[in-house]
């Protein structure tokens, strides 16, 4: 008698970068950000995007859909991420928008570019960096690549929940492809501010993707990621971010130089280069 063979679970079937995507990271709504302020403080367009820590390149794939004169690069040291984009992101680009994509594997404190209007640091990536020294030689060599009015664009998190140990869950919907998704604080350490997260999936049919992502960084504060870049040559905006009614955020960032002790916050850096 032929043996059955075993149907596959959803999270065998999943491909966790993808979910990552669809979960985690909003490249619209980054370079949103990234394209309006540019133009506001430098009264012109920016037209050449570095993506640091770029891992699947959405923002890169982004940057270079919004306009025709647009040219981004991606900087990551895994190769099997930048390979997962290039079979999956873009390659569903234009011939023109691949054209005007460079991915490089390199770590981001060595790899030399061209000069950028734009370097973009997002979802927290610069935290690999876990010294001040190892991060103040990644904001110098920043510094260096871009163009004389350039700005670097990153992002933060904090408020007390962020020294908690916690369990966050969200329900994804993408059609009729549906998805948890985990966030979750394993360990912090008040004395070094070292943060240990890992992202898990699960789905419908029972199935999960645990620790489908996991990282260990430092919990930068503020003030320390400004005093850095101070001291590399940069002028430093914070832009917060609102609340809607129900307490979730708005997704409106804007300028501040003080803000409420939330349980949780979240915002934008501009870094422009002086």
């Amino acid at each position: 008698m032929a043996k059955t063979r075993k149907k596959k679970t959803l999270a065998e079937q999943a491909d966790r970068h993808r979910l990552y995507q669809l979960s985690v990271q909003c490249a619209e709504a980054e370079i949103d950000f990234v394209e309006e302020r540019f133009r506001t403080l430098k009264g012109r367009p920016a037209r050449l995007l570095r993506e640091d820590f770029c891992g699947p390149a959405e923002v890169c794939c982004e940057w270079v859909r919004r306009h025709k004169n647009n040219r981004a690069i991606g900087v990551d040291l895994d190769d099997e991420v930048l390979q997962w984009s290039r079979d999956n992101n873009i390659d569903r680009l234009s011939k023109s928008q691949r054209k005007r994509i460079e991915l490089i594997e390199e770590n981001v404190l060595e790899v030399e570019t061209e000069t950028v209007d734009v370097v973009s640091a997002m979802n927290f990536s610069y935290w690999l960096l876990m010294d001040r020294g190892t991060l103040k030689r990644y904001f110098k060599r920043v510094h260096k690549a871009l163009a004389d009015d350039g700005i670097l664009f990153l992002d933060s998190y904090g408020g007390y929940e962020s020294h908690q140990e916690i369990i966050e869950e969200r329900e994804i919907e993408d059609g009729d492809f549906s998805f948890t998704y985990t966030w979750e604080q394993e360990r912090f350490n008040p004395v070094t501010h070292e943060l240990e997260c890992s992202i898990h999936f699960a789905f419908p049919d029972g199935s999960s993707i645990e620790s489908a992502f996991h990282y260990v960084w430092r919990l930068w504060t503020l003030p320390e990621i400004k005093d850095l870049l101070t001291e590399c040559g940069f002028d430093v905006t914070f832009y917060w971010q609102g609340f809607d009614e129900d307490g979730e955020g708005d997704g409106e960032f804007e300028p501040v130089t003080s803000a409420d002790s939330d349980a949780g916050w979240i915002c934008y850096i501009t870094a422009e280069k002086c």
